[in-house]
Order: C-alpha cells, then sequence, then structure tokens
C-alpha cells in the first residue's frame, strides 16, 4: 500500500496526483490496525501489485511498518553513492521527487539498454510495462505478471523506476516481487 497525502475530497473523488514530497509504501497489516479507505481528511490509501511497482511509482520503503526493508535500502542507496552514510528520510524524499516528476507534473524516465537494468525494474515500450528480470522481461497486469518474454540484450526500454532507486537495486537491493513473477 503506498502513501503520497490524502489526494481525496470528502466524496472520495481524487483531486491531486499527491500533496506530499514523502511517498511511501507500507505493508497492509500492521500492528493490528484498521482504516476505513478513502477516509476524508485522511491519507489516500493506494494498492499496488507489490514492491517493484511501488518502486517504479517513485516510492519508498516506509520507515515505521517497514523499518527493516527502510533501514536496507538506505545502506543499498547510500553504496550505489559510494558511501557508507545513510540518508535520511528528508534526503531520499528531496531526491526521489526530482527524480518522479518532470516540470510538467508527469513521470520522469529515462530510456536505457536491458542489458543494463537490474531485476526488478520496472521499463516499458510504447504499449506495455515490463518487470525486468533476468535477462528477460515479464509484461505488468493488474493480477500480476505475464510469462517471461525474452528480449534482445541492446534493446532500449523507457525506464520507469526512478534512476536512484535503479542504482540501489542494482546494489543488491531485493526488490519484494509478487508471487506470479517467480512462476
Amino acid at each position: 500500500m503506498g502513501n503520497r497525502g490524502c489526494l481525496h475530497d470528502a466524496q472520495r473523488r481524487i483531486r491531486h496526483p499527491f500533496t506530499l514530497k514523502r511517498w511511501i509504501h507500507c505493508v497492509l497489516q500492521f500492528k493490528g490496525r484498521r482504516r476505513t479507505v478513502m477516509t476524508p481528511g485522511h491519507y489516500t490509501e493506494l494498492f499496488f501489485l507489490d514492491e517493484a511497482t511501488a518502486l517504479a511509482a517513485g516510492h519508498r520503503p516506509c520507515a515505521e511498518c517497514q523499518r527493516e526493508r527502510y533501514r536496507l535500502f538506505r545502506a543499498h542507496w547510500a553504496a550505489a553513492r559510494g558511501t557508507t552514510r545513510a540518508p535520511s528520510a528528508d534526503e531520499l524524499d528531496d531526491v526521489l521527487h526530482a527524480e518522479r516528476l518532470g516540470a510538467d507534473r508527469t513521470k520522469r524516465t529515462y530510456t536505457e539498454r536491458l542489458s543494463r537494468l537490474p531485476a526488478g525494474v520496472m521499463a516499458a515500450d510504447d504499449e506495455d510495462a515490463y518487470l525486468v528480470l533476468h535477462g528477460t522481461v515479464r509484461p505488468w497486469g493488474h493480477g500480476g505478471y505475464g510469462p517471461p518474454q525474452s528480449a534482445a540484450a541492446s534493446r532500449e526500454l523507457r525506464v520507469l523506476t526512478p534512476r536512484s532507486i535503479v542504482d540501489a537495486i542494482a546494489q543488491g537491493y531485493p526488490v519484494g516481487l509478487h508471487p506470479s513473477a517467480l512462476a
């Protein structure tokens, strides 16, 4: 589940794409907490297929409900920058906010060859989104991933996952995947 702030109004209509720089993804169950989805005046719950999808959207692990994943993410982020100092949440969020949105507030992407993308990154062509997994691409769908498709290592794809997250994944951050990705 993700959080970008309160995006909806009292009638549960989405009014904003985000209201905060801090885009996080959370676990669905934590300390027995219960919420009514889209409660007026509270954050809007966003639901993702898996962590790879949440990361591609520009969300990072929550420091509360995913404390160990958050620490692990920060360590791999730091390693990608050649340092051992783990960044603060504000430092992560400042970089990610700049990387996920263009000046016109649309999703920022970049192009890269498949051979240069680590497993767990999301990318797209003109028609479909894919999970990159060990030299193959798996079509993304709301209910899971399709069967692996072989692709030329030189194939250029539009990378949906922000560059800093790609770098952390390349340093070994273990991305949580929907079971269909491993079937």
